[in-house]
């Protein structure tokens, strides 16, 4: 059983940045790929990217493309996502996600395929 905490949100006005923090505990990172997902309110949970656990390929939404990386360090257990020159429409509540149920240089955009979510962090962005 693979428990995941976010971290790292918060609050700040539009043109900033933040980066959130996954760290996992309790299974082997380097075997898990890793996805980051937000919902805001009123609206179903939205992939925002994800990075594989061979050869660190990643994917994006186009919504964040450009403005938003994702990376991972497997020493420390912990996948990052870069957010800059952030937008009010970025409000959400962010996940992490895990799972190991596809290939080794995959990165799945659909929440189905991943097995272990995070309780989430806060970021609003203020125009």
């Amino acid at each position: 059983q693979v428990q995941l905490v976010e971290s790292g949100g918060g609050l700040v006005q539009a043109g900033g940045s933040l980066r959130l923090s996954c760290t996992a505990s309790g299974g082997t990172f380097s075997t898990y790929g890793m996805g980051w997902f937000r919902q805001a309110p009123g609206k179903e949970r939205e992939f925002v990217a994800a990075i594989s656990r061979g050869t660190y390929a990643t994917r994006y939404a186009d919504s964040v493309k450009g403005r938003f990386t994702v990376s991972r360090d497997n020493a420390k257990n912990t996948v990052y996502v870069q957010m800059n020159r952030l937008k009010p429409e970025d409000t959400a509540v962010y996940y992490c996600a895990a799972g190991q149920n596809f290939g080794v240089f995959a990165v799945p955009e659909r929440s189905y395929e991943y097995d272990y979510w995070g309780q989430g962090t806060q970021v609003t962005v203020s125009s």
